[in-house]
């Protein structure tokens, strides 16, 4: 016992402390895919156990995540050293893993202190309206802001409807995926690619079109779906919740802890002082360390600064943040392996795909791109994948945007756009999944969910490839 006191004593210390030499990075040509069991697990975890165990997984799917990552962590450590094993631990947490939470937790708090109100009816016109809106935000303030921002009123519109469900299902295709794809502030793989060296506006330039088609597409399919079950449930019950006021905003000055938020991303992009701590092998630049910093003080300045009784109308509650949490630290431990093995490209166990990418005459596919960042950006965060597929195609923002322009647009679109097909494909579609179950909705079960974006997103996605990708 006073060994494992010393470690975790001597493991806070090296925390709290710059140190000299930074660890190099894993070598993914060392695993073998066995490696990616714990990860698939989680994987497994979410998408059964709820619906085989709920009331397991409702009260411990934070053990269950946590023993998936220990699956993973313990064994590593076996094989190639507690160092190596507390490095890539230390990584996954500060370089990846907190800011993560951080930001989400600031876009939650500022965006659950705004209250819509007004009487709004869930008509199939207005929860188009409402998705249409959220999709324009989605560019602007970030899928999670706009997600958090326009999930309760629209939940709140429906809630004298009897099919709900399909109808945050679309909000999550459209609001928290597909409009996040025209700039950096959208979705993190774009901020990723800007950090790395691709114009601001660069994405807005190449795949406008193919979000046009998308999102134009999703909003005309939904109009007629949600037209077909608001036809089916015929004369609509008395509305639980009526809106008797006037159409307006409570707690608008939340405005500004959202526009600080996105204020302190573009920060943490541009201001580059040089200055940097190495943390246990992982290098803390000091506009990262500033820009957490300031979100927590944006969050908690959020909380002050709501009028009283503003949360509670927007039936506001930290349960839907604290399972995203606590979900997301397994995933980010068990998808460590994962990644190293795909950026080994042709010397890891994921050859075929570092292959399948590339043409006979050595050449990029950009269709081949499209769906293999999508694909894996279906079950890892899509973040990290995208800088996989970044790599593979070169990593050169210069000659990316220009000569390889096509495939930049296609890894953009993939990572982007296929993060709508799981529910883990992107953290806002599990907060929109999981407050909506606070508030009520009976959603899709995790392979139900991929049942509907199965039969929508994919053909979409198929006719994209046929006019821009090949």
């Amino acid at each position: 016992m006073h060994k494992i006191l010393g470690r975790a004593a001597t493991t806070f210390a090296l925390l709290m402390l710059p140190l000299a030499a930074r660890a190099a990075e894993l070598d993914g040509s060392k695993f073998s895919a066995w490696w990616g069991i714990p990860f698939a697990g989680v994987l497994l975890s979410i998408a059964i156990m709820p619906l085989a165990a709920p009331q397991i997984w409702h009260h411990h799917f934070g053990k269950i995540a946590a023993g998936w990552a220990l699956a993973f962590l313990l064994p590593f450590a076996l094989v190639f050293g507690p160092g190596v094993a507390g490095q890539a631990f230390v990584h996954a947490l500060l370089a990846e893993y907190i800011p993560f939470i951080i930001l989400l937790v600031a876009l939650f708090t500022a965006a659950g202190g705004i209250y819509v109100r007004g009487n709004l009816r869930g008509s199939p016109a207005v929860n188009t309206a409402i998705m249409a809106v959220g999709t324009v935000l989605a560019s602007l303030m970030g899928t999670t802001g706009a997600s958090m921002l326009m999930i309760r009123p629209l939940i709140r519109a429906n809630d004298n409807r009897k099919h709900v469900a399909h109808v945050v299902v679309f909000f999550i295709f459209t609001v928290s995926n597909a409009g996040g794809s025209l700039t950096p502030l959208g979705d993190p793989p774009l901020f990723l690619g800007f950090l790395k060296g691709v114009d601001f506006f660069w994405t807005a330039q190449h795949i406008f079109p193919e979000t046009l088609f998308l999102v134009g597409a999703l909003l005309a399919i939904f109009y007629g779906v949600d037209s077909w079950y608001y036809r089916k449930e015929g004369a609509l019950p008395v509305d639980p919740t009526p809106d008797t006021r006037s159409f307006g905003l409570e707690g608008a000055v939340n405005f500004l802890p959202l526009m600080a938020v996105v204020g302190l991303v573009l920060m943490s992009g541009t201001w580059k002082p040089g200055v940097s701590f190495d943390i246990w092998g992982t290098e803390v630049e000091l506009q990262q360390i500033v820009r957490d910093g300031l979100l927590i003080v944006v969050a908690l300045v959020s909380l002050a600064i709501t009028p009283k009784g503003v949360r509670e109308k927007n039936q506001f509650s930290w349960g839907p943040m604290q399972e995203v949490a606590k979900l997301f630290i397994g995933i980010f431990l068990t998808m460590i392996p994962v990644l190293a093995m795909l950026k080994a490209g042709e010397q890891g166990p994921f050859a075929a795909v570092a292959r399948a990418v590339t043409g006979p005459d050595g050449q990029a596919l950009p269709w081949a791109y499209f769906w293999f960042s999508g694909s894996l950006s279906s079950f890892l965060d899509n973040a990290p994948t995208y800088l996989v597929f970044f790599n593979l195609a070169g990593g050169d923002p210069q000659v990316l945007m220009t000569t390889g322009a096509a495939t930049l647009a296609a890894i953009s679109a993939g990572s982007v756009f296929m993060g709508a097909n799981t529910y883990i494909g992107n953290a806002p579609n599990f907060m929109v999944k999981a407050i909506a179950e606070d508030r009520g909705v009976r959603m899709p079960s995790f392979f139900g969910y991929m049942v509907w974006s199965g039969c929508i997103l994919v053909p979409l996605f198929v006719i994209m490839t046929f006019i821009w990708f090949v």
